[in-house]
């Protein structure tokens, strides 16, 4: 949301949509999140066309630093037990990235993961002039 992007959710979820819980996590924004559940990645891919996509994984070899994000790449992270499923890694294995952590480490919080790769690349677009957040 402090961003402006949207929010994409793949069923199954890991949790109830109309939990009060999930409400009170998005604070007081969840009613300016754009996002969209679906029922599968098919229809994600299908209603997601045009931009790049980077998958998170803490198994890739590729740091997500070292990728040159772009308007419309869309980010994509697994949950924090699963990860991704290994059939996205097959057809996408050169879209992988990771955020480097520590080998005791067995997975970073989602929210964390989704907020580095999201202000990482927010900041190369700001830096290169092609999007601008208020100040």
């Amino acid at each position: 949301m402090a961003v402006g992007a949207k929010l994409w959710l793949v069923r199954p979820l890991g949790f109830r949509l109309e939990d009060r819980h999930l409400r009170r996590a998005g604070l007081d924004y969840w009613d300016q999140l754009e996002w969209e559940a679906v029922d599968d990645w098919n229809v994600l891919s299908a209603r997601l066309s045009g931009g790049r996509t980077w998958f998170f994984s803490k198994s890739a070899a590729r740091a997500f630093s070292s990728v040159e994000y772009c308007l419309g790449d869309v980010l994509v992270f697994g949950s924090e037990t699963q990860g991704l499923p290994d059939a996205l890694r097959v057809a996408h294995l050169d879209c992988f990235v990771r955020i480097p952590t520590r080998d005791a480490v067995r997975s970073l919080n989602l929210a964390s993961a989704a907020a580095v790769g999201i202000y990482e690349a927010v900041r190369q677009l700001t830096v290169r002039g092609v999007l601008e957040l208020p100040a």
